[in-house]
């Protein structure tokens, strides 16, 4: 669950409708001024719409964090919990399309390994706690991506330019699921893949108005490019256990939000 404090209320979304998000963005991306579309379309497409797959385990039973304050949110998650249903994901996404399975073993590696060097910031709470256990998988991964990459001949530029545009759409659909998009709240991305060459570019996310955001430079085909967001909100309140909570939230009605992204340039001129 991604778990956003609203003051009153926690606004959560949970992980396959995060991962919907990011596929949206990755069937939208791409124009031909600044940004190139995803090559080949398809395997990039499911593994961004799958990429959190292992996470609908989890939630079928969602908890308070350690302290019983607030729901736990996906950092927090026990690793040991989050290492099994990560390699359940990645085989069932294997099956369905070896190239999206390989970029999702990317992905779940690369959590460990703050993105592979494009997000060090990225770690999960209490890693540290089964550091063997981290590195064991990491290493299995890794084996993994290399017999991959020589079944499927799958050029190294193109995995990992690949890989980089699922970290993007990934992170710019959790900026919307953990910032105040509604207040407004600014923000950067990088680093983004122009293009298959290693052309790199810095996009500034700013707010236009609840759920509407510019971004500079403008990644989309369409201009202004709309998405839909599913998101359930909880009021808070003292007294819970996980065992209440479980309850609540699956009373929780979910809501679709749509946000709105234009071009910087575009809500200049209005």
């Amino acid at each position: 669950m991604i778990v956003r404090d609203r003051g009153d209320s926690w606004q959560v979304v949970l992980q396959p409708d995060h991962a919907d998000l990011s596929a949206q963005f990755a069937r939208a991306w791409g124009n031909e001024d600044a940004f190139a579309a995803p090559t080949p379309l398809a395997p990039v497409v499911v593994a961004s719409a799958r990429h959190d797959d292992g996470w609908a385990v989890w939630e079928r039973a969602p908890s308070l964090d350690r302290e019983g304050v607030a729901p736990r949110n996906f950092l927090d998650v026990e690793v040991s919990s989050h290492l099994a249903f990560y390699r359940a994901m990645i085989a069932a996404v294997l099956d369905q399309e070896p190239y999206a399975g390989l970029l999702v073993s990317m992905h779940g590696a690369g959590i460990y390994r703050g993105r592979y060097g494009t997000q060090p910031s990225l770690k999960l709470t209490f890693a540290d706690e089964v550091r063997d256990q981290v590195e064991a998988f990491v290493a299995e991964q890794e084996e993994l991506h290399a017999r991959l990459v020589a079944q499927l001949g799958v050029p190294e530029e193109e995995r990992w330019t690949n890989y980089r545009l699922l970290q993007v759409y990934d992170r710019l659909s959790l900026y919307f699921c953990l910032r105040d998009v509604e207040a407004g709240e600014p923000d950067t991305l990088e680093p983004v893949p122009r293009d298959y060459q290693g052309n790199e570019a810095t996009v500034a996310i700013e707010p236009a108005g609840p759920w509407r955001v510019t971004l500079s430079p403008y990644p989309f085909a369409e201009s202004p490019a709309t998405f839909r967001l599913v998101r359930r909100l909880l009021p808070k309140g003292g007294g819970r256990d996980s065992e209440s909570f479980r309850r609540e939230f699956a009373e929780a009605v979910p809501e679709d939000v749509e946000i709105t992204i234009e071009p910087r340039e575009a809500r200049c001129q209005t």
